[in-house]
């Protein structure tokens, strides 16, 4: 073991000893480190790739289309051939967006079954270009395996996450409604943003004409009244760019880099050090415990080995997963896992179906600012008391519009000054309706090691197989036949219906594969969080998800990983975790 040759991050010694190790910077790991460094311990933050400082490291976020060479409209071929995954999104891979993703040719991974695996290596993870939308899961959603008698039930249920649920949205600010929803249940919200009147009319119009459904403001991460404390650490109101995927430099959605990780540096005693790949976690056989992790240095690609007393897994859900099947040893020569379920279960919210149309109303209104937050259409199927439908779960609706600037003229014959007055005239009013439905735990839904391909650092890499079932098919069937239904009945025109099914992994809401459970013989870790035969090791990332309720899962790994350091905090202090 070796120290680090580089100067752009601290020299550690190997060997030298933390009392906490978090693994993975992003919306999880912020929140890890913040919360363990705020109830005294000392703890190193590892990011597999580079530093992006709050700020000074948003390079893009305040260009014009005009100041980029191809007017943030191409990529020129010499960058594109590095990004085949990233790219299959449409919309990530720009002049000012891509380097906030990894590279293909250095990540590579093998797909048995189509997967779409959009990444993000840098300090902040997908914190920084994430979709922001912050919904609570219900008991609806908690008691639902039980109920199914499906894959296992979770561990917990809303009372025992309802607190911390409080906790993270008062801190992380969230902007929203009170809607009295029993299964999408209210939080401590911040004013949501306002309604255009396309929004309008077709809230009013769905919520009178559809008894059994209700439109609602997105609840979305974007400071909208912002509280001492989030001004304290730097953030400000949202302007209403919508430029979110470049960072936030006025630290307005909540990010690692303008929210957990100030709160974790103030208390000084964190240490962050980039490009450290984590290739696994080291085991003592007579202790029964962790005792650190082995780290490739992503520049220098020498290895190194740092130690703690707790380690927080938050690199994604494969990402630790990953880490947890190249912990091999004597003890577990299958990879830190007892159940058999590691690297099973992977889940992902289907989308990409729906409605959208055109409002040929109100062409004598438009808005200020671009608002990052639209409508949204929360879960309506198998709810209590409903009729059952053929498949099991839900789904829920994001509802986006816009209207036409002088993009609408494309294409258009014409010349003279009234063809040039048509052209810089706004457009039509265009809605979206796009469904996210829940994908059910399917065992055979997995990822595994395979050296069929290495990458960079010459690592295996993981295997995807994974493929939606017919559940999905018709759930997504009914998604489409809805979103048609409520936009006829709010008067739109133009109705066209969609069905581009996507692939599992380009919703980026990737879950399970090392999933909470009763017991160690269902599951990989208990209750808070804690693996069942390592105790010293806790995940809070996507991969402890037991299902994937149809609501953005990012809220709950953030109320997640602040109940499991709090458990964690206080079994070392028992003395239950040993220094």
């Amino acid at each position: 073991m070796s120290h680090s040759k580089t100067s752009n991050y601290p020299s550690i010694p190997s060997g030298k000893k933390f009392d906490a190790i978090v693994v993975g910077s992003g919306i999880s790991g912020g929140w890890s480190a913040k919360e363990l460094c705020e109830k005294g311990l000392n703890v190193l933050l590892l990011e597999r790739g580079r530093m992006i400082e709050h700020v000074t490291d948003y390079h893009t976020a305040t260009m014009d289309p005009w100041q980029f060479p191809h007017h943030n409209q191409a990529m020129p071929l010499d960058v594109l051939k590095n990004y085949p995954v990233q790219n299959r999104t449409g919309f990530t891979i720009t002049e000012a967006t891509h380097q906030q993703f990894v590279n293909d040719l250095d990540n590579p991974y093998v797909e048995e079954k189509p997967f779409d695996w959009i990444r993000g290596y840098h300090l902040g993870g997908r914190s920084l270009m994430w979709g922001r939308y912050s919904f609570r899961f219900s008991d609806l959603d908690f008691e639902a395996n039980a109920k199914d008698g499906i894959a296992t039930d979770w561990p917990i249920r809303y009372k025992d996450i309802a607190p911390w649920y409080d906790y993270v949205e008062k801190f992380a600010g969230i902007a929203g409604d009170r809607d009295g929803l029993s299964h999408l249940p209210d939080g401590q919200f911040q004013p949501a943003m306002p309604d255009n009147c396309v929004e309008s009319h077709f809230r009013k119009s769905v919520n009178n004409q559809f008894p059994d459904r209700k439109v609602i403001s997105a609840r979305a991460a974007h400071l909208t009244a912002p509280t001492q404390e989030q001004m304290n650490l730097g953030r400000a109101k949202c302007q209403y760019r919508n430029l979110c995927m470049r960072g936030c430099p006025y630290g307005a959605y909540f990010s690692t880099q303008s929210a957990t990780l100030p709160a974790a540096r103030r208390t000084k005693r964190l240490t962050v050090r980039p490009h450290s790949i984590v290739n696994s976690i080291s085991y003592d056989e007579k202790t029964g415990r962790a005792t650190g992790v082995r780290v490739i240095d992503e520049q220098t690609h020498e290895w190194h080995e740092f130690n703690a007393s707790l380690i927080f897994l938050n690199a994604s859900a494969l990402g630790s997963t990953y880490i947890l099947m190249n912990s091999t040893s004597s003890r577990f020569p299958n990879g830190m896992d007892d159940s058999g379920q590691l690297g099973r279960n992977v889940m992902d919210h289907h989308f990409h179906v729906g409605a959208r149309a055109d409002y040929d109303h109100d062409l004598d209104k438009y808005y200020y600012g671009r608002h990052p937050a639209g409508l949204y259409i929360p879960r309506f199927r198998n709810l209590a008391g409903q009729e059952k439908q053929a498949f099991k779960r839900g789904y829920g609706f994001e509802v986006y519009t816009n209207r036409e600037n002088w993009e609408h003229a494309y294409g258009e014959d014409g010349f003279g000054a009234d063809f040039k007055e048509k052209a810089t005239q706004f457009g039509t009013w265009k809605i979206t309706l796009d469904a996210f439905g829940e994908c059910m735990p399917y065992e055979d839904n997995r990822v595994y090691l395979t050296s069929e391909s290495k990458d960079k650092w010459g690592q295996p890499v993981l295997k995807m197989d994974v493929h939606y079932r017919e559940n999905e098919t018709m759930m997504r069937r009914d998604a489409h036949d809805q979103a048609m239904q409520m936009l006829e009945k709010a008067g739109f025109s133009n109705i066209k219906g969609f069905d581009a099914q996507a692939h599992p992994g380009l919703s980026i809401h990737e879950m399970g594969t090392a999933r909470m459970g009763t017991s160690p013989g269902n599951s990989v870790f208990n209750k808070f969080n804690q693996h069942h035969s390592v105790k010293n090791v806790f995940c809070t990332d996507g991969a402890c998800m037991t299902s994937s309720p149809c609501q953005n899962p990012s809220l709950t790994y953030m109320a997640l990983s602040a109940r499991a350091a709090d458990y964690a905090v206080k079994a070392l202090k028992r003395g239950d975790i040993p220094r």
